[in-house]
């Protein structure tokens, strides 16, 4: 400091009339001073000490203290670097305060309209990239509030009454997760109409399906694809019942035992569009519980898109060449020109590894807390930013992905045939002859070893090597035979046979409202 000014120059300035000191001033620091001074004449952004003073401003819960927080400490227990994405719904919440505050005689209507001018003069500030993040002010509710004090004055110190940041940031991150699982939702909604028309454009195309990743039966590919779209559902499902737990209004809880102020926290809860206020304050504030389960149904979501996507690497491959992805989809090798990757779907498998990670990261940080708010819980915020983040980019590329691919019908046709695939629909005939089922695969399981020694199909076979295995064998045998006819066979609810897909496609057409004359 000494650099900055002469010793003449600190007298002159000491001795201005205008210049404002802290309470403890006289105790602290010339640094510590210099958070309070402004030089008269000079305009606040052009004053090199008031600039100075930024990062030295008096922190809102400051009265008791006499010195300021360490650089070190200032960095490391910021959250405005990442929780600033809260902006929104912090001024949402506050809005809603303030008109219950108004309501309840705690504040005048004037001051209600002030707050809500100044809320919303913020709002657009931020959004235009005007508003200053300031790291002093810790988190985007100090941010905020500091910033209302400097627009419109006294009032805005009376926006935080019978409030805590405890329940303002519960409050916050609520409305953040209600908005987040909304998007979610969609995303989810719209991969399932990319996999549906998918189906809806290979009709009738049989693949190998796979047990232990052995070749199984034979399945319509629309059938496979619509499992996929059933496990999003319950996806949407869990994220829904999530949203209906969370959906309850901590506001008005405080710190941890509520105020003894005349609030309406049903008020401020209708505002918001919550269910009801949080019976119980300390829960209100300690709760994570929507946050653990948020993050869970995430989880659960990143699994079946890694699955999604294994299985369509796999198909990529050389050694499958069931699908070849479009030029718009695939990457390239830096040494390797023949190579096309599929590298969007591996990332996809890749970052569920991150979902799940910040799922592990939430339930560690939340074990053995005691009641009720701990500064631990701030470290909530990362990772479910980053789940859903992360979740909602693996769901986009992997639909776009879907639109971008070709199924290789040669190919599959082709590679049909290996493994027996209709042995379980032949001991399926045997049943309906009165054979037990048993018995049944004893049968069929000779038949193939007969096939394995023969190198042919089952359909390859005379009815007299089939009666050698067992007299009851006819002609109609064949109609069993082949994967065409097997896949006709299927009839029990929800199985491949192509009377029940196409009933779960129209199910789905008309659930997500797809036009199907659109591609």
């Amino acid at each position: 400091m000494d650099s900055l000014m002469s010793a003449s120059s600190r007298t002159q300035l000491f001795s201005s009339p205008t210049i404002i000191f802290s309470k403890q001033a006289t105790t602290r620091k010339l640094e510590s001073s210099l958070a309070f001074v402004c030089l008269p004449g000079k305009p606040r952004h052009n004053n090199l000490l008031c600039r100075m003073s930024q990062a030295k401003e008096a922190k809102l819960w400051g009265g008791r203290f006499e010195e300021s927080v360490t650089a070190v400490v200032e960095k490391f227990t910021e959250s405005i670097s990442y929780d600033k994405a809260l902006y929104k719904h912090d001024i949402r919440g506050s809005k809603a305060h303030a008109s219950m505050l108004a309501k309840q005689g705690m504040i005048s209507t004037s001051d209600r309209d002030s707050i809500l001018e100044g809320l919303d003069e913020i709002e657009r500030k931020i959004e235009a990239g005007e508003f200053v993040w300031r790291t002093d002010r810790e988190d985007v509710h100090m941010n905020i509030e500091a910033a209302l004090t400097d627009i419109i004055g006294e009032p805005a110190k009376k926006l935080h009454t019978a409030r805590s940041r405890n329940d303002q940031v519960l409050t916050d991150f609520r409305l953040w997760c209600r908005d987040a699982i909304d998007t979610i939702a969609e995303s989810i909604k719209r991969l399932q109409i990319s996999l549906v028309k998918l189906a809806l454009n290979n009709k009738d195309l049989i693949v190998p399906g796979y047990t232990h990743l052995q070749r199984a039966q034979p399945v319509l590919l629309q059938h496979l694809l619509l499992a996929y779209v059933e496990q999003l559902e319950r996806d949407a499902g869990r994220l829904l019942d999530c949203r209906v737990r969370l959906n309850f209004c901590p506001l008005g809880a405080c710190a941890l035992a509520g105020t003894g102020l005349p609030i309406d926290r049903f008020m401020t809860a209708e505002i918001l569009e919550f269910t009801a206020p949080m019976r119980n304050s300390i829960d209100a504030v300690s709760d994570r519980d929507f946050v653990l389960e948020f993050l869970s149904a995430n989880s659960i979501t990143a699994v079946h898109l890694s699955r999604l996507g294994e299985e369509w690497v796999l198909w990529a491959s050389e050694e499958f060449g069931f699908i070849t992805p479009s030029d718009s989809v695939s990457t390239g090798s830096s040494i390797m020109p023949q190579k096309k990757n599929p590298d969007p779907m591996e990332l996809v498998r890749g970052k569920s590894a991150r979902v799940i990670g910040d799922l592990v990261t939430l339930l560690t940080l939340c074990k053995g807390l005691p009641l009720a708010y701990n500064r631990d819980l701030q470290e909530d915020k990362e990772p479910t930013f980053d789940s859903v983040k992360t979740i909602v980019g693996m769901l986009e590329v992997s639909a776009e992905f879907a639109q971008n691919i070709t199924f290789n019908q040669e190919r599959i046709q082709k590679a049909l045939p290996a493994g027996h695939l209709d042995a379980t629909t032949l001991a399926d005939y045997l049943v309906k002859k009165q054979i037990p089922f048993r018995t049944s695969h004893d049968i069929v399981g000779r038949a193939v070893a007969l096939c394995v020694s023969k190198n042919c199909q089952l359909k390859d076979l005379s009815l007299d090597e089939m009666r050698s295995l067992n007299p009851v064998f006819d002609e109609d045998v064949y109609d069993y035979l082949g994967v065409e006819n097997a896949v006709k066979k299927f009839s029990s609810y929800g199985s491949t046979g192509s009377a029940c897909v196409a009933s779960q496609l129209d199910c789905w057409v008309t659930t997500l409202g797809i036009d199907k004359s659109k591609p």
